[in-house]
């Protein structure tokens, strides 16, 4: 078992050390900028990578925003359930993302799709909406970043081809970000 767990973590760390720090160094920007401009950034997943979108939402909105003078409008998308279910029973899952972008989203804002693959159709869509619409659109993929990070304007690739490894890898990114914008944002 001990082999197994010392095999995982350095498949990680392997997966860390090979992160480029331009592309996170470009995200870290490109979110301080939507904040300083008061622009909205919405954000998407899908099952793990829903998860992290939502765990996203709650480190910008609360974690980088109480008690400072200039505060992240960041809004998941896969966080309201009943509006999900409404355009995938009624349209398609494939549009639970696009439709809601058409009732809120402005020339500007900034649009970040997670996806392990890739390749979600939701997503994909959501993206393609955004980039027509002169958003900022961010990819944060795994695998080869499939569709995704060719589509998106800006991308952050966990190149590994393993799911759960690259699950961590995003769900570090936003731990990450955390720590760099927090060490040097002044408070209220």
């Amino acid at each position: 078992m001990i082999t197994k767990i010392s095999s995982y973590l350095d498949d990680v760390s392997s997966a860390v050390k090979n992160l480029d720090k331009k592309e996170i160094e470009t995200l870290i920007s490109l979110l301080i900028k939507a904040r300083d401009n008061n622009k909205r950034i919405y954000i998407m997943g899908n099952g793990g990578s829903g998860a992290t979108a939502s765990h996203f939402c709650c480190d910008f909105n609360k974690g980088m925003s109480y008690g400072r003078k200039k505060r992240f409008r960041m809004f998941c998308l896969n966080d309201n359930v009943p509006t999900m279910l409404a355009y995938s029973n009624d349209i398609s899952y494939d549009d639970v993302f696009l439709e809601q972008l058409k009732n809120f989203l402005d020339e500007g804002d900034t649009v970040i799709g997670i996806s392990g693959s890739g390749n979600s159709k939701n997503v994909l869509k959501a993206i393609e909406y955004a980039n027509s619409k002169n958003a900022i659109t961010i990819a944060i993929t795994g695998f080869d970043g499939g569709k995704l990070k060719k589509i998106a304007k800006y991308s952050i690739n966990a190149n590994v081809f393993d799911m759960q490894l690259s699950e961590d890898i995003h769900m570090m990114l936003c731990h990450l970000m955390y720590r760099v914008i927090n060490s040097f944002e002044d408070k209220e």
